[in-house]
């Protein structure tokens, strides 16, 4: 039984993984890119970290592993956040949809 609970958060996981991955190279600016990167990266990390302890089921690994989430959950979002606001400030060049949107055009 822990096996399938275990292939299931490394299939997840990776999963998760290859979206952050995916959407890095897909999307079109640096503010739906740091989207990508932070929300399905950390997500894709933690199912992976978690499936590591499950699989060494010691508790000096599931600490390390709780630690290693919880410093992810709290620098992902203010790096993401400030290498936005970077984008902005150095003027890095945006999506013309984005800026349609925002002035009501539409896409």
């Amino acid at each position: 039984m822990t096996g399938w609970i275990v292939g299931a958060l490394f299939l997840l996981g990776g999963f998760f993984a290859f979206v952050a991955g995916l959407g890095i190279l897909r999307l079109p600016d640096v503010l739906t890119r740091m989207h990508a990167s932070t929300k399905a990266g950390t997500l894709g990390s933690a199912l992976l970290l978690i499936g590591a302890a499950v699989v060494f089921g010691d508790l000096g690994v599931t600490a390390k592993v709780v630690l290693t989430i919880l410093f992810l959950l709290l620098t992902a979002p203010i790096a993401s956040h400030m290498i936005g606001r970077a984008a902005v400030r150095t003027g890095v060049p945006m999506w013309r949809g984005r800026r349609a949107a925002r002035e009501g055009g539409g896409t």
